[in-house]
């Protein structure tokens, strides 16, 4: 996720690990990024926009921090651009929250210096509707919509508008250790569900990792859980906060509830279930209790780093398997939890169109494609999992590329924090009950959005 910096939504983990030397690869960026942003020497130009000392017009581009992928892709985009623009590059904090509160506190001040910002996709329904956007012309809309996997496609989109470019897109498996899932007798080749992990978890005496902490990954559970059923958190999702209508007392919500209840019931979720995050799950998974876990890409990064620390056999890892996320249902395909980094162009840009020139170029597939071999951050466009180079680092890539192709966004709304607050508030694994937490849930996000409680 280990991956640092941290983010349990998985939209900007970072994995960390020895890999072959690329042209221009992590490794090699910083260096490069610092000399491309030292020579931004930035003046005014005529209409007040920021320009380097032979008259390229500077596009600063916020990000998120990450081991720099994105600082030498920046370094790629100047150089091949002929003069047209250079990127500066501008780290936002390591917590998604504070990159949104940097982030809105320059936007609601129409700071024309935001022309760029990789940004959380759950953030982007506030920003689109807060008027935080240039509007995307529609060739671009066209150009960067091409090859996109339909779950990225999805978290970049507004409304039914593509409002941000896709650029990195992320995505939870589930991963097991194949000697325990051959002990239980369970067939990983075809879909399994979360009734028979918890199974064969019984069975053979392991355990299911999942993120039980009052968190965001606690959204990110409960989404995928309802989600997977055809259900929503959210029936109207981009209605005013008073006519939202919070749908988790359904069929579906309480079925996410029975299977929390059931894993803290059998006992398979750990010692830590409440408690653990995305690198508790990791841990547990890399015990001797290990069997089965859901989580994102970057736990394969993360045991090759363990195993060449000597804190992880080798063997451990040779018994990794993965496969597409739970299915709640057997005859259902499961809607696989989304993360990732969408690209959004400022509203109040000096020029809209240069900057979703430079966009453009960010999240080309060439790019993507770099940025998972150096970063390990996973594309969002089919095209950059054709270089077969990719399975040398990442196995599991045609996965991961079958799982954004299902995955489903988070409830996108403007208000997403409060329902995502909500949900974190009153979902626990371990006090899961059918009966009473989703109608809890529900109660507690509606009296929020109408103004009746506070959080």
């Amino acid at each position: 996720m280990g991956p640092r910096p941290r983010d349990p939504s998985g939209s900007a983990r970072t994995g960390r690990r020895r890999r072959r030397r690329l042209p221009g690869s992590a490794g090699a960026a910083a260096p490069a990024a610092v000399v491309v942003a030292a020579a931004l020497l930035a003046s005014c130009g005529s209409e007040g926009e920021e320009v380097t000392a032979d008259g390229t017009p500077v596009l600063n581009w916020y990000i998120n921090p990450d081991s720099g992928g994105q600082q030498e892709i920046a370094r790629r985009c100047t150089e091949e651009n002929q003069g047209r623009f250079a990127l500066n590059v501008q780290i936002l904090p390591n917590n998604p929250q504070g990159q949104r509160e940097q982030l809105v506190r320059r936007l609601v001040a129409g700071d024309s210096s935001v022309d760029i910002m990789s940004l959380d996709p759950p953030f982007i329904p506030e920003f689109s509707e807060a008027g935080f956007f240039a509007p995307m012309p529609p060739e671009v809309a066209d150009a960067v919509s091409e090859g996109v996997l339909d779950g990225a496609l999805a978290g970049a989109t507004y409304a039914d508008e593509l409002v941000t470019v896709p650029f990195w897109a992320n995505t939870q498996l589930l991963w097991y250790r194949q000697s325990v899932a051959e002990e239980a007798g369970l067939d990983m080749s075809g879909p399994v569900t979360w009734d028979e992990i918890i199974d064969a978890a019984e069975q053979t005496g392991t355990t299911v990792g999942v993120q039980g902490r009052a968190a965001e990954s606690m959204t990110v559970w409960v989404n995928a859980l309802v989600v997977s059923q055809g259900g929503d958190v959210l029936a109207n999702p981009e209605a005013p906060a008073a006519e939202i209508e919070v749908d988790l007392d359904s069929p579906e919500g309480r079925e996410a509830a029975a299977i929390m209840q059931r894993i803290a019931d059998a006992g398979v979720g750990g010692p830590q279930l409440s408690t653990a995050d995305e690198d508790a799950s990791a841990a547990l998974f890399e015990s001797d209790a290990g069997g089965f876990m859901v989580n994102w890409p970057y736990v394969w990064a993360r045991g090759q780093t363990l195993v060449e620390q000597g804190s992880l056999e080798q063997s451990v890892l040779d018994d990794y398997g993965w496969t597409l996320y739970p299915r709640v249902d057997a005859d259902v395909e499961p809607a696989t939890p989304y993360g990732g980094i969408n690209l959004g162009v400022g509203a109040f840009t000096d020029d809209p169109d240069l900057a979703y020139e430079a966009a453009q170029c960010i999240a080309s597939v060439e790019n993507q494609t770099y940025y998972f071999l150096s970063n390990g951050n996973p594309p969002s466009n089919a095209a950059a999992f054709d270089d077969e180079s990719l399975l040398e680092d990442y196995p599991m890539a045609p996965t991961i590329q079958e799982s954004t192709q299902l995955a489903a966004p988070r409830p996108q709304t403007p208000f997403y924090d409060v329902v995502s607050t909500g949900i974190q508030r009153t979902w626990r694994p371990e006090t899961a009950d059918p009966e009473t937490t989703p109608e809890r849930s529900a109660e507690l996000i509606t009296e929020v959005l109408r103004g009746e409680a506070l959080l």
